[in-house]
């Protein structure tokens, strides 16, 4: 892939790329916008791996997951759920908070399950995408967006 195909793709998918790191990092959108630094790194640097540039949206979808997995695994949670909730409804300067109980409620699910969850409903990728950027199979990725789901509804509810 030449450097110029590879701008064309990151500029056709940007939009949705941030939108959907954003979800998935809660809210927090210095968090998102760093790993969506680091998985335009990681993309530019092995794009001549990349076999079918069709699959090019896909393929750094599974790098921005995996990069936030990576960076998810570094940092230990030092603030309780209630202690957000709290700062979110406090500080309302920031046009993220409308968003803030559904932010909340996401950060409660499994990554896993979140990431399953925002690329089929928000993203709009097919069970069989999703098996690919998560590397499990498509009953794995059912199994995550019911439950992911059904966990939602309940934090949702309260």
């Amino acid at each position: 892939m030449t450097r110029e195909q590879f701008i064309l793709h990151v500029s056709a998918t940007r939009e949705s790329f941030r939108r959907f790191l954003v979800a998935l990092c809660c809210g927090d959108t210095a968090l998102a916008d760093d790993v969506a630094q680091e998985s335009y790194m990681k993309a530019y640097l092995s794009c001549d791996g990349i076999s079918n540039p069709d699959k090019f949206r896909s393929w750094l979808y599974k790098i921005g997951y995996n990069t936030f997995l990576n960076h998810k695994r570094g940092v230990k949670r030092k603030v309780d759920y209630t202690e957000v909730e709290d700062m979110a409804a406090a500080d309302a300067s920031d046009g993220s908070f409308r968003y803030q109980e559904l932010y909340t409620a996401l950060d409660r699910l499994a990554a896993n399950e979140r990431t399953a969850v925002l690329l089929f409903y928000m993203e709009n990728y097919s069970v069989k995408e999703i098996s690919e950027i998560q590397e499990v199979s498509q009953d794995a990725v059912k199994q995550r967006l019911s439950r992911g789901r059904q966990h939602l509804r309940g934090l949702l509810k309260d």
